[in-house]
């Protein structure tokens, strides 16, 4: 295992993810609190969503003719500049500009996030060890301390935005994800991940079964999860139980933290003798717990209660299923194919948070969060049925 690289991506991926959880609490708390409602508040993060589909896409095949290296540093130096252009909106302009501007900067940072993700998951599959145990592993430890990093995001951003204010703060990440790109700037191959022979653009939607049977599921189980998620949560919170914003980000920031620590452990937790069977088992016990959710919200059963431990429970089993997921994609390509399968697994993650980012606002402001979860779980059952084939003996053995 090439360890020096894998540290490299690792510390790399973990300084954009902190910047990233920060500036979605940022902009979510700083926007509601100046009165903009949660169909607003979504639509703000609208084009960062679009823009993670396309650039998954097109990603991973600019990934396979140039390299990791490049579209690793290009998501790092777009993250800067999406951050310092953030910092210049003026809060005398009108609405709709500034709508439009935050618009403009989230999608810069789409694309940042996504090249980032991309590239730091496809170097896994290059940087390990080929067999089960060993790649299981360290693509969960990835996955998982990635987004236990983003839950210390959503707790910074609720504290810099009381403590220091919403321009200081931007600044003060612009700078330290600065400092982190240069000092890992010199260290990976520039060839890691390029393949070698030219990729045609028409490959890019050239699948295998179990790649688009894969990636089906994938978004329908991520946008289950955003719809409640990133704008019905926080607003529900501040709305109906009147948390502050320390409140808010602390409570999300332990929920992903939470999700991240089970994802490390998810190769112990999924225990299965096959991985397809393992994804099955556990989408059907998330389709379980969210049904139970939403009923007892629905019926206002001890409704803080139940909010807290059915989302801790939902954490729990999403964190496994995401963990198995990410395990099979990158069991299900080869290494000279992994730039481009991996973008396009992505994008079809991307869709579904873009999907789930759109119906939570919508959602919302139909019915609450109990109509969110509802939709979840709707979602959820399609996810099921999506990775249902995955199981049948014509699928190819991980």
């Amino acid at each position: 295992m090439n360890l020096s690289n894998y540290i490299t991506v690792t510390a790399s991926y973990w300084g954009f993810t902190l910047t990233d959880g920060a500036l979605r609490m940022l902009v979510l708390l700083h926007f509601h609190a100046l009165g903009y409602s949660p169909v607003n508040l979504a639509f703000l993060f609208l084009l960062y969503e679009f823009c993670g589909v396309l650039t998954n896409l097109l990603g991973g095949w600019v990934g396979s003719r140039v390299g990791l290296r490049f579209t690793l540093y290009a998501g790092l130096t777009l993250q800067i500049a999406a951050l310092l252009m953030l910092s210049f909106l003026n809060p005398a302009w009108a609405a709709t500009l500034s709508v439009a501007y935050v618009m403009t900067s989230q999608a810069l940072s789409g694309i940042a996030k996504d090249l980032t993700k991309m590239s730091s998951k496809s170097a896994v599959k290059l940087l390990v060890p080929d067999n089960e145990g060993s790649l299981f592993k360290w693509v969960s430890i990835l996955t998982g301390s990635k987004n236990a990093l983003k839950g210390v995001g959503f707790l910074l951003g609720g504290v810099l935005l009381t403590w220091i204010g919403f321009t200081a703060s931007l600044w003060l990440m612009a700078g330290g994800l600065g400092v982190i790109m240069l000092s890992t700037i010199f260290c990976l191959n520039q060839d890691m991940g390029k393949t070698k022979t030219k990729v045609k653009f028409t490959q890019l939607f050239s699948k295998s079964r179990n790649i688009n049977w894969l990636s089906g599921a994938r978004l329908f189980l991520f946008a289950s999860r955003d719809v409640w998620f990133v704008v019905a949560l926080p607003v529900f919170l501040k709305e109906n139980f009147n948390w502050s914003f320390n409140q808010i980000g602390s409570f999300m920031a332990a929920w992903v933290i939470g999700y991240g620590i089970i994802q490390i452990a998810a190769p112990k937790l999924a225990r299965h003798k096959n991985p397809k069977h393992s994804a099955l088992i556990w989408i059907c016990a998330l389709v379980l717990t969210t049904l139970i959710l939403a009923t007892m919200i629905q019926l206002s059963v001890f409704p803080v209660y139940s909010l807290i431990i059915g989302l801790a429970v939902f954490g729990i089993i999403f964190a496994i299923n995401s963990a198995v997921h990410s395990y099979l994609i990158l069991a299900f390509t080869t290494s000279d194919q992994i730039a481009l399968n991996v973008g396009f697994y992505y994008m079809a993650n991307a869709c579904g948070r873009l999907l789930g980012t759109l119906l939570s606002g919508i959602m919302f402001l139909i019915g609450g969060l109990n109509t969110c979860l509802w939709a979840s779980a709707a979602m959820l059952i399609l996810a099921t049925a999506l990775t249902w084939p995955l199981r049948c003996k014509k699928s190819t053995t991980v």
